[in-house]
């Protein structure tokens, strides 16, 4: 029954083959180029005619290294394997040799599993007057989806059924709006993905109390998302209150993110789900935030620095450090500390 509903409903991979890819994407090939690639799998779990790939690379601290007996008992058609490897991958398997395995099965994921990109605006659409389109051929546009006055849509971005597209956002070239969406007051770069029920743009959490009652303060300011910036399911970024909320380059967003009024966060910084940004915080790049992760207001976080899953901040983090704990403190401060505490109850 598994093996039935992996073939009805599991992706489909394009077919290939190792020398096809080899030469897309400039890899040293060794072994049979006619070697048939029809899918992807782990390391572990791959059989005959897929690909796989084994790597000691560490670009992060969290990645674990495979033990080297499981590249030698792969059942991969083709392996994607660093050179110092090449001499433990069985013999039978046709290997494709690079420096960065991690990098390459990017391209090739994306070559293997590739889906035509959809063209063509649906009848079901809801396009006002006065929308720019600057290619509109190259434009998708779902069922139900809404597009109001003004809003400019770049070449190639496609947006999916029943998102809402404000009258003053920018969409940028090549960028995916999935379902759902709501983007207004907002200009997304190029090659950025919103996935469903993501919300750009709305007003912040701006109040200010008078004679004892709660008056919403309105907001003047956009959001600004730079190229390749990932948005998951069901974050919000709010716009600015006077200044814009801005986010850089290449980061990306988890599901279930807040991102209030005011929040600048730098270049190629990760953000998982649950985490909560207060007004005016300040993200350095290359910063990480573990899950459920909550900062105060103004908080700044310097360049590469990491804090630990379900961390609270109330002060600054200088650039490289690593905090965790509620409130947050220095990693292995914290560490200290819990061991001492655990003597002292074992005592």
């Amino acid at each position: 029954m598994k093996k039935l509903l992996c073939f009805l409903f599991a992706p489909r991979g394009n077919k290939t083959t190792a020398g096809q890819l080899a030469e897309k994407f400039g890899l040293e090939l060794r072994g049979d180029k006619k070697t048939v690639v029809s899918g992807i799998a782990p390391i572990a779990d791959a059989a005959n005619g897929q690909l796989t790939f084994y790597s000691t690379e560490q670009n992060a601290s969290g990645f674990k290294i495979l033990p080297i007996d499981i590249l030698r008992k792969s059942r991969a058609s083709v392996i994607v394997v660093q050179p110092e490897h090449v001499k433990d991958a069985p013999k039978d398997a046709t290997l494709l040799i690079t420096e960065s395995p991690r990098g390459a099965m990017v391209k090739i994921l994306g070559e293997v599993y590739k889906r035509p990109a959809p063209r063509g605006i649906s009848l079901d659409a809801h396009i006002e007057r006065g929308v720019i389109f600057k290619n509109k051929r190259s434009v998708y546009v779902g069922p139900f989806a809404h597009i109001a006055r003004g809003a400019v849509i770049d070449a190639g971005v496609r947006i999916e059924s029943g998102a809402y597209i404000g009258g003053g956002a920018i969409i940028g070239a090549n960028t995916i709006v999935g379902p759902n969406a709501f983007i207004d007051n907002a200009t997304i770069g190029t090659d950025c993905v919103i996935y469903n029920n993501a919300s750009i743009g709305k007003d912040g959490f701006g109040y200010t109390r008078q004679d004892g009652k709660n008056i919403f303060m309105p907001h003047a300011g956009r959001v600004v998302l730079g190229d390749r910036v990932a948005v998951g399911a069901m974050s919000c970024i709010d716009r600015g209150l006077l200044t814009d909320t801005k986010i850089g380059d290449g980061t990306k967003i988890d599901n279930l993110v807040q991102v209030a009024h005011g929040v600048v966060i730098g270049c190629e910084c990760f953000l998982a789900a649950l985490t909560g940004l207060a007004g005016g915080v300040v993200i350095g790049d290359r910063a990480v935030l573990g899950g459920n992760v909550g900062l105060a207001n103004g908080v700044h976080i310097g360049e590469d620095a990491e804090i630990a899953a379900k961390s609270g901040l109330f002060r600054n983090v200088p650039a490289g450090e690593k905090v965790l704990g509620y409130p947050a403190t220095n990693a292995m401060e914290y560490m200290r500390m819990h061991a001492w505490l655990r003597a002292q109850v074992k005592k």
